[in-house]
C-alpha cells in the first residue's frame, strides 16, 4: 500500500517534519535489509544501544551485530561519516563474538545498552552476561573497561557464574543499563528483573543493592513465577528516570512500568503503566492486529526528551511520546501525546508501508537517547542510526 494513502492526522512528538539530520550507517540500500553489512568504519548491523554523552560529542554507539562499539569524538554532521574510534575489534574491518577469541577487558558479545555512568560509560555486555564501566568515557580505540559487574573478572562469561541459580552478583543477557543520581540500575533481562546499585561499583563482581521484579535476589522466574503485576517483569529492556520517576520498558509484557520516585526496596510495585489497561493484561497492542494511541509491542528504548518521555516501540516500528504531568496525574494507562515514523496510531509497517528506509521512517528502533536538543535513534531493521533534531516546546 503507498505511503499517500495514509493521512498524517496523528499529533506529531516534537522532531523535524525534514526527519533525521544525519544518518550513520546504512544509506538507503535495500539490500542491506537482508544481507549482512561489512564491518567498516561506515557500516553497522543491527545496532541496538547508543548514547549521546554531550550535545557535541562524543558519540558511542553499540553496533550490535559486529560484536563491537563505535565512536565518534564529536557530533557526526555528514550522512555516513566514518566512526574514530572502534572497541571490540582490532580494527574496523574485524567481526565476530569477542574479537573472535576469548572475553577480556576489551572485547564483547552483542554489546546493548550504554550509558553516562559517572564520568565514564557503562555498557551491557549481554551475551558475556556481565556490564562493563570505564572510569572515563573512552578517547581512542579498544580502551580497556575498569570495572566488571556479573563475573568476578574479565575473562569468564557464563550466563549466572555457570550456576542455576541468580544471586545479586550474577547476570544474564543484561540488555539495559542506566545511570541516575549516583545509583546504577541494570536491566537483567534474561533474570527477568532489574537491579540498582545505590552507589557506582568501584569492585569487579560487586553485588547489588536492590532488586524490581523478583522477591528475592536468588530468583529468576517469568513475571515472578505467577502472571504479571505491578511488580513482575518479563523482559525488562531500558531504563530511565522521569522527573525523579523510575520508568522501565518491560517489553515481554508490552508495557512500560513508571514508579513514583525511585524504589529503595526488592521487588517493588510500580505505580502506574503504559501499553496496557491494567497491570495483569500484557497482549501485544491489547490484543489487536493494528496498534493504536494506547498499545505497544515489544517496546525497546525509552529516554527522556526535555518533558516528554519517548518510547521506541519496536515492533511497530515507531515513536511514542507522552507528555509530563504533574505528579504523574492521569498518566495510568493514559493515550500517547505524540507519534513519530507512522502515519497515523493505527499503522505498523516497517518503514511504514513495508517501503524504502526514508529519513523519518523506522524498522525495528531498539534504543532512543536524547541530548539537548538530539535525539539519536539505534534504528536497528535499517542497520543504521538516526540523529533527529527536537524541538523545542514549552509543552
Amino acid at each position: 500500500m503507498a505511503d499517500t494513502q495514509f493521512p498524517a492526522q496523528a499529533p506529531t512528538l516534537p522532531l523535524s517534519a525534514a526527519g533525521a539530520r544525519v544518518l550513520l550507517g546504512s544509506i538507503n540500500d535495500p539490500l542491506q535489509l537482508v544481507i549482512p553489512v561489512a564491518p567498516t568504519a561506515c557500516t553497522m548491523f543491527g545496532p541496538r544501544g547508543l548514547w549521546l554523552f554531550a550535545e557535541n560529542g562524543p558519540l558511542w554507539v553499540a553496533d550490535t551485530g559486529h560484536h563491537r562499539l563505535l565512536g565518534w569524538k564529536k557530533l557526526p554532521t555528514e550522512d555516513g561519516q566514518a566512526a574514530d574510534w572502534v572497541i571490540g575489534q582490532p580494527h574496523f574491518e574485524q567481526e565476530g563474538q569477542n574479537a573472535k577469541g576469548n572475553p577480556s577487558h576489551a572485547t564483547v558479545s552483542v554489546p546493548t545498552g550504554i550509558c553516562q555512568c559517572g564520568e565514564g560509560m557503562a555498557v551491557g555486555d549481554a551475551w558475556n552476561h556481565r556490564v562493563l564501566i570505564w572510569h572515563e568515557v573512552p578517547q581512542d580505540s579498544n580502551v580497556p573497561a575498569d570495572i566488571v559487574l556479573g563475573q568476578a573478572d574479565f575473562h569468564h562469561n557464563e550466563p549466572n557464574r555457570g550456576c542455576l541459580e541468580t544471586a545479586g552478583d550474577r547476570l544474564h543477557w543484561p540488555y539495559g543499563v542506566f545511570s541516575h543520581a549516583g545509583k546504577l540500575f541494570v536491566a537483567d533481562t534474561g533474570n527477568r528483573r532489574v537491579l540498582i546499585w545505590n552507589h557506582l561499583p568501584t569492585e569487579n563482581g560487586q553485588p547489588a543493592d536492590v532488586v524490581l521484579g523478583q522477591s528475592s535476589m536468588t530468583l529468576r522466574n517469568e513475571n515472578g513465577g505467577g502472571t504479571p503485576t505491578a511488580a513482575s517483569l518479563r523482559w525488562g529492556h531500558s531504563i530511565t528516570v522521569w522527573n525523579g520517576n523510575l520508568a522501565v520498558v518491560d517489553a515481554g509484557n508490552n508495557r512500560v512500568m513508571i514508579w513514583k520516585g525511585i524504589p529503595t526496596e526488592t521487588n517493588t510495585p510500580c505505580a502506574i503503566v503504559l501499553g496496557q489497561q491494567t497491570f495483569h493484561t500484557v497482549d501485544i497492542n491489547q490484543g489487536s492486529y493494528y496498534p493504536s494511541n494506547r498499545s505497544l509491542n515489544l517496546p525497546y528504548g525509552i529516554t527522556v526528551a526535555n518533558t516528554w518521555l519517548l518510547v521506541a516501540d519496536t515492533a511497530n516500528s515507531r515513536l511514542l511520546g507522552w507528555r509530563d504531568r504533574p505528579d504523574l496525574a492521569g498518566l495510568h494507562a493514559a493515550p500517547a501525546d505524540g507519534l513519530a515514523a507512522q502515519y497515523d496510531f493505527q499503522s505498523k509497517g516497517e518503514n511504514r508501508s513495508y517501503g524504502l528506509p526514508q529519513r523519518d521512517s523506522l524498522c525495528w528502533p531498539y534504543a532512543v537517547h536524547a541530548c539537548g536538543n538530539t535525539v539519536a535513534i539505534a534504528d536497528s531493521g535499517n542497520n543504521r542510526v538516526l540523529l533527529w533534531d527536537l524541538i523545542p516546546t514549552n509543552h
